[in-house]
């Protein structure tokens, strides 16, 4: 089997951002959708508007996003917005727009030990093409996040959200915290509900292409309002159209560091069965664990 390629740059620059996305070498055509965390409002990692608003100007791209099943600034639509407009997230190509704003629609898990379906917001529906531009950095949850958790948690409703957290449990954002289930099932439905969104892409003719920025890499999420400072330094952009060999390239990037904080982003990762992500989203079929990293 051939290896995925996933391209590389140290350089974390918007210039280097557009030659990694063109180095890719697809064309997204039609309605555009960027899908990036707009972090929650007291967060500091999240993916500033100076870094990526060339790209999504250059592509006329609209930013996309999901209101958040916990409770926070992000919740509903308008308090969303009021945050995406304080992290500048409504100024670059067509501005913001979250998905599941107005409704939401159901698509099914394949082969899912533990899903059974993922639900998504109504307006996917209008985008043609999307990029997956995930921030790398730990998470307090599911060990770290990339493309994957950015594809399952981040593309998914409110609703979806509660279901993927809950392991297919429940839908209720309130129920779906105190849901008891296995670390590793929770990592497994992150993997399922990606592979579902990417299930629905093909079907229906629709693609995306999966960039990493690792930088200002916490052990804490973007989704953190009291997000701690970096714990190693930044490494740089992988970009592929496989999201599990990218994802699998970050993750291997952060093995090979070698400083004081290194220990404190291997323990958050590893204590929450993180690593796990790569390997069964690779059983389902949704990518390769295997690359071959091209520097640019």
């Amino acid at each position: 089997m051939e290896k995925a390629k996933v391209y590389f740059t140290k350089e974390i620059t918007p210039e280097s951002l557009i030659k990694i996305y063109d180095v890719l070498g697809v064309k997204l055509t039609g309605n555009i959708g960027i899908k990036v965390s707009t972090g929650e409002s007291g967060s500091k990692g999240y993916l500033k508007a100076d870094l990526i608003g060339p790209l999504v100007n250059k592509l006329d791209g609209t930013i996309i996003e999901c209101n958040t099943a916990y409770p926070g600034k992000r919740t509903t639509t308008k308090e969303h917005l009021k945050v995406a407009k304080e992290h500048g997230f409504v100024d670059m190509g067509k501005g913001i727009e979250i998905l599941d704003g107005l409704s939401e629609f159901k698509i099914p898990v394949n082969n899912g030990k533990h899903l059974e379906y993922d639900i998504i917001g109504e307006a996917m529906k209008k985008y043609d093409s999307f990029i997956n531009l995930a921030h790398g950095k730990g998470h307090a949850m599911g060990g770290f996040g990339a493309n994957l958790k950015n594809q399952s948690i981040g593309f998914a409703s409110r609703h979806g959200k509660a279901y993927i957290h809950s392991c297919g449990k429940t839908e209720s954002p309130t129920l779906c915290w105190v849901s008891k289930h296995e670390q590793k099932d929770f990592i497994e439905s992150m993997a399922e509900a990606a592979k579902a969104v990417s299930d629905y892409l093909k079907e229906n003719n629709k693609t995306i292409v999966y960039i990493i920025v690792a930088n200002a890499i916490s052990v804490d999420c973007d989704c953190d309002a009291h997000q701690g400072d970096p714990v190693i330094g930044d490494i740089g952009i992988f970009a592929s159209l496989d999201p599990v060999a990218n994802d699998q390239a970050f993750i291997d990037a952060i093995w090979k560091t070698h400083e004081e904080g290194t220990k404190d982003i291997k323990e958050r990762i590893d204590t929450r069965e993180g690593r796990h992500i790569t390997e069964y989203a690779e059983e389902l079929g949704l990518g390769s664990t295997s690359y071959e990293l091209i520097e640019i």
